[in-house]
């Protein structure tokens, strides 16, 4: 460790001297050892520069992808939702062939419809919980109101999901809250 430095030290008196020699020699030194500092100066911000617009652009790049991604589920949610709602309202079943046949279409029509969430899940979307649940004006949007023994404001019916991507809103719920009977 001492030895290196000593090293060090001497390479530095040997640079210094060096240094006063070259200025001993040269008319224009300092003009041109400023003007060597102002460019290696100029380099260095440069190239700080650069790397700050590296950093910059990537995460501009980063915040493309997630409003992207935000658009296009915002346009598939529609579309789940229009399935939820047709699925809910499958007709009732007979036990001959063709309710046999149209139980397992709805059947099949269920699985598209669980892999359709799933894919949402894999986005981290989810929906936002409604009935029992206290109305909330970030989350919900009331439409209506009906009479209930329940306390004010708890939300009765969801007339229309809301989802919610990575903890941020992307579509409110419509929802029917209750109201005291008067």
């Amino acid at each position: 460790m001492k030895d290196q430095q000593k090293q060090k030290k001497e390479n530095l008196e040997v640079e210094a001297k060096d240094k006063k020699n070259f200025l001993k020699k040269c008319k224009n030194c300092e003009k041109l050892i400023k003007e060597t500092e102002d460019y290696k100066a100029g380099w260095q911000r440069a190239q700080a520069d650069y790397k700050n617009l590296q950093k910059e652009i990537s995460e501009m790049k980063s915040e493309w992808v997630r409003i992207s991604e935000q658009q296009i589920l915002e346009d598939f949610i529609p579309v789940y939702d229009n399935f939820k709602k047709a699925f809910a309202h499958h007709p009732k079943l007979n036990n001959d062939e063709m309710g046999k046949k149209v139980k397992n279409w709805i059947d099949g029509i269920g699985f598209i419809m669980k892999q359709f969430e799933n894919v949402l899940k894999n986005y981290n979307v989810e929906e936002i919980k409604t009935i029992g649940e206290m109305f909330n004006p970030e989350q919900h949007e009331a439409i209506g109101q009906e009479d209930s023994d329940k306390p004010e404001h708890t939300i009765l019916k969801e007339v229309d999901a809301g989802y919610m991507m990575k903890g941020k809103i992307i579509k409110v719920a419509k929802v029917i809250v209750a109201k005291n009977k008067s």
